[in-house]
C-alpha cells in the first residue's frame, strides 16, 4: 500500500501500475470535501517518492466517480478575502499539477458522474477513460463562480476553445459517447470493462505504442491561437453568452474572460487568472445566493424524501374538472407514468381537457423529446369519464373544480362517497381553507390541499397543505405523487393562501398604492423586470386573470383584514368591473394580440390609463429605489410572517417557494436571504420610511426588530 486515508487509497495493482481510489467513508458519493483535498495532498506526494512505478489510474470505488466540491463548505470558504480565496486555488492547483506531472502516463477511469472538480480531477491525466454511463462536465456557472481548478486551462487545450466555451457557459452534462465525440474522453467501453481498458492504455503507454507526452506537453502550452482567432472566438462568444445569461448572472461571462486571459499563457500563470477570477466571483452575492439556492433544494429533496419513505403508493390517479388545469394536471401525471382518469360532468369539458394534453404532448414530439409511440401511450394514460365507475380502486384524487367553497365542498363529499377508505383526496385550491373544505368529509385525516401553480406543465412547485385533522399518511402520499410527477412539492399548514399567496397579494398592495401615488404601471413593470422578476406586476396580474386575482384578494382581505383589506377602489377592483380579465379575454392593464406563432403578445392600451386615472390621489416623484422598495418590503415582511406564524417550517422552503411558485429572481436567493443581504437593521430602517403612511403591510414584526438587535440573519 502507498497511501491509505478515509477518503482515498493509492496501492500498487500490477506490473508497477499505481491506482488511486477515491472512496470517502460515511458517503453515499465521492465529493471534494476538505478531508479529500488533503488526502489528495497526501497521496500524489506518496506517488511522487514510490519507487518503481511505471503509471497511473485514478478510480472510483463508487457507483459515481466524484460529484463535484462539497457545495456545503461554500459559503463559509466565500466568506474570506479575496487573497486568501486565490491562494486556496493556487493550493489546489498545485495537488492538481502534481498528478499532471507525475514522470509517467496517467488515466483516469471514469465510471459515473464526473462534474466540477471531479471532472476537473480527470482533465490532469493524460488519458480518460468513460464507461458507458459516465456523465462529466463543468456546471459551475449555475452556482455564480467559475470553474476554479484548472476547468478554464485545461478544457480548452483538449477539446478546443470554442467547445470549451459551450461546455462550461451552458453548463450541461455530457454523456460518454458525446464527450468521446469532442474529444474530452479518450474511449468509451462498457461498465464491467473500464478498469482492464485504463490499464491497457497505459501499458500501451509505456511501451512507447501511445505518445502520451505530446499529449500533455498540449495542456501545459499557450492555446494554438493566433491573435485574431482568439478575438473573433472569444469576443463572439461573450456577445452571445451575455445575451443568454441576461445582466444578473455574470459568471458565464467571467468564465471566458479566465479562458481569454490564460489562452497566450502557459499553464501556471493561465491557472493565476483562473483563480482571481474564481476569487472574483465567489464573493458575489449572485454566488451566496445561487450556492444557497443548491443548498436549500437539496434541504427539500431530503425532507420530501423522508416523506416518500413512508408513502403509500399512487399506481391510479384520478382529477375531478377537466378543462385547461384538469387537462394540465391529467397530462403531468400521465407524462411521468402514473395512469389517470380525468372526470366532468359534460362532455366539451373533458374534450377541453384532452385537448389540452394533447397540445402538450403534440409539442414534446415537435421537439423530439417523445416518440409518436410514447405521445401514444400517455394518450391513452389519460382516462375521460362523466361517472364514478371505476373510482373504486384510485390511490389519490385531485379535485380541481371552481374555485368556491359551496361548489368544492358539495364534491369533495359526493366523491367520498365513491371511493375506497384509503384513497387520497386532495383540493388543487389556491386560497380555499382546507380546514373548512374537510368539514364536510367523514375521514377529513385522508384529505389534504395540492396546489398546482399555472400552467401545470411548466411551473415546477406544488403546495402540500396540511389541514387541521390531515394525517401524515396524507401528506407522504401527496408529496410522494407530486414527485413522481416531477414536482416539486413544498409542505404548508392551512391559512388564507397558503405560502405563495398569502405572500405575494401584499406585493400587489404594494403595486395598488404606487398606482394611487401616480406611478406608470408600464415603469413599474420595467423596474421589477430590472430587479429580476420574469414578468412586472400589472403583467403578472394580466397572466393570472383578474378574476382569479379579485377572488384570492377577497380571501386575503377576509383573512388578514388588519393589513390587507384596503379601503375605496384599487387599480385591480377597477379593472374587474371593467371585464379587463388579462389575458383570458385580451384586456387588462395590456391589451394582447397573438404574434406570429400564435403567442400573446402585450400592447399598450389607453383606456387602461383613462380606468385607471380617478384613483390617482397625488403624483409623486417616485425614483426606481422607491419603486422597488415599496413593492419588495410587503412580500419580505409577510414571508417573514408565514415563517414565524409555522406556515412553513424552514427559511429555505420559504425562500423555494416564491423562487419555484412566483419566479422570485433567483439570483436575489429569496425574499428572506434578500432582507440577510440587506441586513435586518438597515431592512426594518427601511420599512420604517413608508410604514406610517402605507400602514401595517410596511410594519416588521417584534420577531424582526429583536433579530435586528442582536444581529442575527434568516440562514
Amino acid at each position: 500500500m502507498i497511501y491509505a486515508g478515509k477518503a482515498i487509497t493509492v496501492k500498487e495493482i500490477e506490473g508497477g501500475i499505481a491506482e488511486l481510489t477515491f472512496d470517502l467513508q460515511g458517503e453515499s458519493v465521492n465529493k471534494f470535501n476538505k478531508v479529500t483535498i488533503q488526502e489528495l495532498d497526501d497521496a500524489t506526494q506518496a506517488l511522487v517518492k514510490a519507487e518503481g512505478i511505471k503509471g497511473l489510474v485514478i478510480r472510483s470505488a463508487k457507483d459515481v466517480f466524484i460529484v463535484g466540491a462539497d457545495i456545503t463548505e461554500f459559503h463559509d470558504a466565500f466568506g474570506q478575502s479575496e487573497e486568501e480565496l486565490i491562494e486556496m486555488n493556487m493550493a489546489v492547483h498545485q495537488i492538481f499539477n502534481r498528478v499532471e506531472d507525475l514522470p509517467y502516463p496517467t488515466v483516469t477511469a471514469i465510471n459515473g458522474i464526473a462534474l466540477g472538480g471531479g471532472f476537473e480531477i480527470c482533465l490532469t491525466t493524460d488519458y480518460r477513460v468513460g464507461s458507458t454511463a459516465a456523465r462529466v462536465g463543468l456546471p459551475e456557472v449555475k452556482l455564480g463562480i467559475i470553474p476554479g481548478w484548472g476547468g478554464t486551462v485545461r478544457l480548452p487545450r483538449i477539446i478546443g476553445n470554442d467547445n470549451a466555451i459551450e461546455w462550461i457557459c451552458a453548463t450541461k452534462e455530457k454523456k460518454a459517447e458525446a464527450a468521446l465525440k469532442e474529444g474530452a474522453l479518450d474511449a468509451v467501453v462498457a461498465p464491467e470493462k473500464l478498469d482492464a481498458a485504463a490499464i491497457d492504455l497505459i501499458k500501451e503507454a509505456s511501451a512507447g505504442k501511445l505518445n502520451w507526452q505530446a499529449k500533455r506537453q498540449e495542456k501545459l502550452e499557450p492555446l494554438k491561437l493566433n491573435m485574431i482567432e482568439s478575438m473573433m472566438s472569444f469576443e463572439t462568444a461573450k456577445g452571445f453568452v451575455a445575451g443568454q445569461a441576461g445582466p444578473h448572472y455574470p459568471a458565464p461571462i467571467e468564465a471566458i474572460k479566465s479562458m481569454q486571459k490564460g489562452a497566450s499563457e502557459g499553464r501556471e500563470k493561465a491557472q493565476k487568472a483562473e483563480a482571481k477570477s474564481f476569487a472574483r466571483m465567489a464573493r458575489t452575492p449572485v454566488a451566496n445566493s445561487l450556492v444557497g439556492l443548491f443548498l436549500n433544494d437539496q434541504l427539500l429533496k431530503k425532507k420530501s424524501g423522508a416523506y416518500e419513505k413512508d408513502a403509500q403508493p399512487v399506481n391510479k390517479a384520478a382529477v375531478l374538472g377537466a378543462g385547461i388545469m384538469g387537462g394540465g394536471i391529467a397530462y403531468q401525471s400521465a407524462y411521468k407514468g402514473t395512469p389517470i382518469m380525468m372526470k366532468d360532468i359534460n362532455e366539451p369539458a373533458l374534450q377541453l381537457g384532452l385537448d389540452e394534453a394533447k397540445k402538450l404532448l403534440a409539442k414534446r414530439v415537435e421537439r423530439k423529446r417523445m416518440t409518436p409511440a410514447q405521445m401514444a401511450d400517455a394518450l391513452n394514460a389519460i382516462r375521460p369519464t362523466l361517472s364514478y365507475g371505476d373510482f373504486g380502486d384510485v390511490d389519490l384524487v385531485v379535485e380541481a373544480v371552481v374555485e368556491n367553497p359551496k361548489v368544492k365542498g358539495a364534491v369533495l363529499a359526493e366523491l367520498e362517497g365513491q371511493v375506497s377508505e384509503d384513497t387520497i383526496l386532495t383540493s388543487n385550491t389556491s386560497t380555499i381553507s382546507i380546514t373548512s373544505l374537510a368539514e364536510n368529509l367523514k375521514r377529513p385525516e385522508n384529505f389534504c390541499g395540492m396546489h398546482f401553480f399555472n400552467p401545470v406543465h411548466k411551473m415546477p412547485l406544488v403546495e402540500v397543505i396540511r389541514g387541521e385533522k390531515t394525517s401524515e399518511k396524507a401528506i407522504a402520499a401527496t408529496v410522494a405523487y407530486a414527485k413522481k410527477m416531477g414536482k416539486t412539492p413544498v409542505v404548508v399548514n392551512d391559512c388564507p393562501g397558503f405560502l405563495v399567496n398569502r405572500i405575494l397579494f401584499p406585493y400587489f398592495g404594494g403595486f395598488m398604492s404606487l398606482i394611487e401615488h401616480g406611478a406608470d404601471f408600464q415603469r413599474v413593470d420595467k423596474v421589477m423586470e430590472k430587479f429580476g422578476w420574469p414578468m412586472g406586476p400589472a403583467y403578472l396580474l394580466d397572466v393570472v386573470g383578474m378574476d382569479t386575482a379579485e377572488h384570492a384578494n377577497n380571501v386575503m382581505a377576509a383573512g388578514f383584514p388588519d393589513r390587507m383589506a384596503r379601503e375605496g377602489t384599487t387599480a385591480l377592483n377597477v379593472m374587474y368591473k371593467a371585464e379587463r380579465l388579462g389575458q383570458k379575454n385580451k384586456l387588462g392593464f395590456y391589451a394582447y394580440e397573438e404574434d406570429r406563432k400564435g403567442r400573446a403578445k402585450k400592447v399598450v392600451d389607453e383606456t387602461a390609463y383613462e380606468l385607471l386615472k380617478p384613483l390617482v390621489q397625488d403624483n409623486r416623484e417616485l425614483t426606481d429605489e422607491a419603486i422597488i422598495e415599496r413593492m419588495m418590503i410587503p412580500l419580505c415582511i409577510e414571508t417573514v410572517r408565514c415563517l414565524e406564524d409555522g406556515i412553513v417550517e424552514t427559511a429555505s422552503e420559504a425562500d423555494m417557494g416564491l423562487i419555484f411558485g412566483i419566479g422570485f429572481p433567483p439570483f436575489r436567493g429569496g425574499a428572506l436571504r434578500y432582507i440577510d443581504s440587506i441586513g435586518l437593521e438597515a431592512f426594518c430602517a427601511m420599512a420604517d420610511k413608508y410604514a406610517e403612511e402605507l400602514g401595517p403591510l410596511y410594519q416588521p414584526t417584534e420577531k424582526m426588530r429583536a433579530m435586528a438587535a442582536e444581529g442575527k440573519t434568516y440562514f
